[in-house]
């Protein structure tokens, strides 16, 4: 085994600590809500025909599962690595929140332009900077919104944004903007 090879393993068991610590504290703290999520019920025939029993076996099998994975393991505490890693595995969250920022928004500036500034964002972000893809990306928001709403004839709400505009034209751009 030479010196890369070991440098591969490590760098597959990153981040393992975390994960198994953050596993065993989310599947303890699902079984402590046990008792007020799931019922007991009077009627059931047998023990397995409880409503609470089945999910009380499979989280008090995941903590006893990641707890026992937790103390078998050479390396209980994390370090600069499984810190590194547990970044990436955050990362994607930042795409939630564009999402949240667009579902928030839609109501009020109106489904086009959100998707117009929602499409560009995400383009800019990525890096692709060039006018190019910035163009494409707003043609692909305006073809999104064509297809959906004036298509498809999906009900997305009219933006609070809309009614601002003149009666001539505020029903046109509450139906398919």
């Amino acid at each position: 085994m030479g010196k890369s090879d070991l440098f591969d393993i490590k760098t597959r068991l990153s981040g393992q600590v975390i994960f198994v610590i953050a596993s065993f504290a989310v599947s303890l703290g699902l079984l402590s809500q046990i008792g007020s999520q799931t019922e007991w019920s009077d009627s059931a025939r047998t023990i397995a025909a409880q409503p609470r029993f089945w999910p009380a076996v499979a989280l008090g099998l995941m903590v006893a599962g990641f707890g026992l994975h937790w103390r078998l393991m050479r390396r209980r505490r994390p370090d600069r690595r499984d810190w590194l890693e547990a970044k990436r595995w955050v990362e994607p969250l930042e795409y939630y929140g564009w999402f949240i920022l667009f579902v928030l928004a839609v109501p009020r500036l109106g489904f086009l332009p959100m998707s117009l500034v929602m499409a560009c964002a995400l383009t800019w972000r990525l890096g692709y900077r060039s006018k190019g893809a910035l163009a494409l990306a707003a043609l692909f928001a305006v073809s999104v919104t064509v297809t959906f709403k004036g298509f498809l004839g999906v009900n997305i709400p009219g933006g609070q944004i809309y009614e601002l505009l003149p009666a001539s034209v505020r029903t046109f751009f509450m139906v398919y903007l």
